[in-house]
């Protein structure tokens, strides 16, 4: 499982994420919802090593990940994909997934495998990539530059090299962000094929409640960096705090005049 315990970071004065104490448990996917500013991405940031705690920790099945980069953090487990898409351009779909399934895999069987060695060799690698593409319906895509293809299937691209990657905890920092309404039914469906496999872990960041609904066994609320609610998706939700300063929802004796 996923702890964070008193996480904190303080940028001057500013008090971003204030001593966020949270356990996230394999089967569970948890939204993370609060207005713009409330500290959730900074939280993701926290969690997966782009940013530097000011005090507290994140522990990941049991071990503390202090001190680790990003990329350390990946290897022990956390999967992260942001709001922007962070692929390799230049390169086709499919190589883009192969090196996900060969730096996912270098550490055990294939330790010492160059990153960049010659493909060809490694015929069990790309069955595995052309697996994960087909998992996400890209197959037919797969000699297509990353460059090329249009914003929704680059948001997909991301998904697929999470799933190459393998890891224990998949956070995913609004997904549909920017995706039209044909598109983001896609990406919300691939993250539901990823509860069905009980052994892992999601967090999502996502501001659309319609997407919350959908996909949350768990909500957290984040508010000026500090958790406000947590709990079941309804119980949340119905919150009149949560309701009117968190969603935008108007309390009903004020709807019912015309506030």
């Amino acid at each position: 499982m996923l702890v964070t315990k008193d996480l904190t970071v303080r940028f001057g004065g500013h008090v971003a994420v204030n001593g966020v104490s949270c356990t996230f448990k394999p089967g569970t996917l948890t939204a993370i919802v609060g207005p713009n500013g409330a500290g959730k991405t900074t939280f993701f940031n926290l969690i997966s090593g782009q940013i530097k705690a000011t005090s507290g920790e994140v522990q990941l099945n049991g071990n503390s990940l202090a001190g680790l980069s990003p990329s350390a953090r990946t290897r022990a487990g956390l999967g992260r994909a942001f709001q922007l898409t962070n692929l390799f351009p230049n390169l086709s779909v499919l190589e883009n997934v192969r090196l996900a399934v060969q730096a996912a895999r270098s550490g055990a069987h294939l330790r010492g495998l160059n990153l960049w060695s010659v493909w060809s060799d490694h015929k069990a690698l790309t069955q595995l990539a052309e697996e994960v593409l087909d998992a996400v319906a890209m197959n037919d895509k797969q000699a297509t530059p990353v460059a090329s293809l249009p914003h929704g299937d680059q948001r997909k691209l991301e998904v697929a090299l999470l799933m190459a990657l393998d890891p224990d905890v998949f956070m995913f920092d609004e997904p549909t962000a920017g995706m039209s309404a044909d598109e983001a039914p896609v990406i919300l469906n691939l993250i539901c094929k990823l509860k069905d496999d009980k052994r892992k872990t999601i967090l999502l960041v996502e501001h659309k409640m319609d997407v919350v609904r959908k996909l949350a066994d768990r909500i957290i609320v984040l508010h000026n960096g500090t958790l406000v609610a947590d709990g079941d998706p309804a119980t949340v939700i119905a919150l009149p705090v949560v309701q009117e300063a968190y969603l935008g929802v108007a309390p009903k004796a004020k709807v019912e005049e015309g506030v």
